[in-house]
């Protein structure tokens, strides 16, 4: 069984714990190094991160000038080797920015969507309690 927690990332029965120790676990969990961060690099690149890792990543790279740099490097590299050999024309500081702000609405346009149905599971949990209440009255 799946419950989202505050963040709305899903924590399963083996990560649920009681007070200051599960919300400990859970924000290792969502929290990434800077190791990890590099790892997914290629993946980004590619766009083949799913969106708790692209939530994370994004994250990560508002925080550390470190990974800022990094990735901005093997952007330019990757993608700059590419379109050498296809011989046509870029601007690799304006795509990778454009495909940082395009991963950035993803992930608010996700937990919008998650959000939303938070709210309507609520809404529906209550209707269907105020049923049962009127029928039983």
């Amino acid at each position: 069984m799946c419950i989202l927690n505050r963040e709305f990332v899903c924590v399963g029965p083996k990560e649920q714990k009681s007070g200051a120790a599960g919300l400990m676990a859970v924000r290792r969990q969502v929290a990434m190094d800077c190791k990890e961060f590099e790892r997914l690099i290629p993946d980004f690149v590619s766009g083949k991160l799913d969106f708790r890792e692209l939530k994370r990543f994004t994250e990560h790279f508002g925080q550390c000038s470190e990974c800022q740099e990094e990735l901005t490097i093997q952007f330019l590299v990757t993608e700059g080797m590419q379109r050498l050999e296809e011989g046509s024309a870029f601007d690799l500081q304006k795509e990778l920015h454009q495909r940082l702000e395009e991963s950035q609405k993803r992930v608010r346009l996700h937990d919008a969507f998650l959000r939303t149905g938070l709210a309507l599971e609520i809404a529906a949990a209550g209707a269907l309690a105020a049923c049962i209440v009127w029928i039983l009255i």
